[in-house]
Parts: C-alpha cells; structure tokens; sequence
C-alpha cells in the first residue's frame, strides 16, 4: 500500500445533529453537522412529523380545491347550454 495517500482519520470525529444530538464516530472529517439524526428522526422516535419545506402539499390542496370549483361551473355552464338548445329546438318544431 502506498504511504502518504490516504486522508487523516479521525477516531473521534463528531456528528452534530440539529436537534443537539452529538454522535462520536470514527471519519476522515473532524466535525460533520447534519439536519436529521436517530434521536429526531420520525422512523426511530415513532412521530410523524410533515416536513414540507417548499409548500408543495399546500399548492396541491389548492389546486385541487380550484379544479374542483371549475368542474362545478363547467357543468353548470354545460346545463344551461343544453337547457338553451333544447328550447331552440322546441321551436323549431313548432
């Protein structure tokens, strides 16, 4: 094996999670800081939490709420249209 190729390895490195967890593992980066870990992750604590940081779920509600309303005035208009032809055509066979 060639001498001198390899990164420093740290057996004491440390993990800090956002939560304030502190994880100590062996890595070739000293100090590493992460946004999830084990002690806040929902799968291990067994909480369920939405993490929606876009607004993506919201924008769906939103949108099917707005199809929903064109739907509905899209049959109405599609009645009234119907409820037109059929008088012209009661008069036409008058």
């Amino acid at each position: 094996m060639k001498k001198n190729i390899h990164p420093q390895y740290y057996d004491d490195a440390k993990i800090i999670c956002a939560c304030g967890n502190v994880i100590e593992a062996g890595s070739v980066v000293k100090e590493m800081k992460v946004e999830i870990c084990s002690a806040c992750h929902p799968f291990y604590t067994g909480k369920k939490k939405s993490l929606d940081t876009t607004g993506r779920v919201d924008r769906f509600k939103k949108l099917t709420e707005k199809s929903a309303t064109k739907k509905v005035v899209r049959k109405s208009k599609t009645e009234k249209k119907a409820a037109v032809r059929e008088k012209k055509s009661a008069k036409s066979k008058e």
